[in-house]
């Protein structure tokens, strides 16, 4: 083995540790007990402690299952909605087509706190502030653009012959969407829902200024607000944070083995 490749092993291992030094630390504190926590996060724990997760999930139990009851619809909304508008931006011939597209995907840039008054005015005309369906109507409106432009590029890469064809047989556009489009873009579905569930889950600015209360304060800002009387309790603080990671982790599995049942079926079909 020349040096070349130690180098590249060594630093491709310092890479992965450099990685993993944050997940390390997260798991190392919140494993301390409160007096362990004075060795600093690095120096391994001495004794397990689990009290830490109990006191964090005793805070954060309600506002986890509010982010749940948020989350999920709000993905699966806005996923199809993208889908449906991608479609007819992907099929409709009309004059000013991409600036239109253009425009509207403008608004995935447009700052959240540009639109933080009168979003709070409008949803109060509405009698939904404060409450889980106006943070899922807000997470919604706002993930239109990017899921719109992921879906109508996703379509893109469907052989556009197949879909002739089937028109050619009398299909329309909505036959087109269920019984073609939507099996190919099995993988896009699928990519698309793991990009808005983790943003959605992990949002902060929306779900404290949104929220009102414990009906409705979602996990983040509860973790945001996990601390000791006198110190910061870190460990509870980081126990939190891996419990609220555990939603986003056993999604994306899920969502993972749709894209390979996805592009397995594309293979087996092509």
């Amino acid at each position: 083995m020349n040096g070349r490749k130690i180098l590249a092993y060594v630093v491709t291992v310092v890479a992965c540790a450099l990685y993993l030094l944050p997940m390390y630390t997260m798991v190392n504190v919140s494993l301390k007990s409160p007096e362990d926590l004075i060795w600093g996060p690095v120096i391994p724990t001495r004794r397990l402690y689990l009290d830490s997760y109990l006191q964090a999930w005793e805070e954060i139990s309600e506002p986890f299952f509010n982010s749940i009851e948020m989350t999920i619809p709000a993905t699966v909304i806005s996923t199809f909605l993208g889908s449906i508008s991608g479609l007819g931006f992907y099929r409709a011939k009309f004059k000013w087509k991409e600036l239109l597209l253009f425009l509207i995907v403008l608004g995935f840039y447009v700052p959240p706190q540009a639109v933080l008054i009168p979003l709070v005015r409008f949803l109060a005309n509405i009698g939904l502030y404060g409450t889980i369906p106006g943070l899922v109507l807000t997470h919604v409106a706002y993930g239109m653009p990017i899921t719109t432009l992921l879906f109508r590029n996703y379509y893109e890469s469907i052989p556009k012959e197949i879909l002739d064809s089937a028109e050619v047989d009398g299909a329309s556009l909505m036959t087109l969407y269920r019984s073609i489009l939507f099996p190919l873009s099995l993988p896009g579905f699928a990519v698309v829902s793991i990009f808005q569930f983790t943003n959605i889950w992990n949002e902060f600015l929306f779900a404290l200024v949104l929220s009102r209360g414990k009906g409705s304060q979602l996990v983040t800002v509860a973790i945001a607000n996990l601390k000791g009387t006198t110190l910061a309790a870190w460990n509870v603080q980081m126990a939190g944070a891996l419990i609220g990671a555990v939603p986003v982790v056993i999604f994306y599995i899920f969502a993972t083995k749709m894209v390979i049942k996805g592009l397995m079926a594309g293979a087996i079909k092509g």
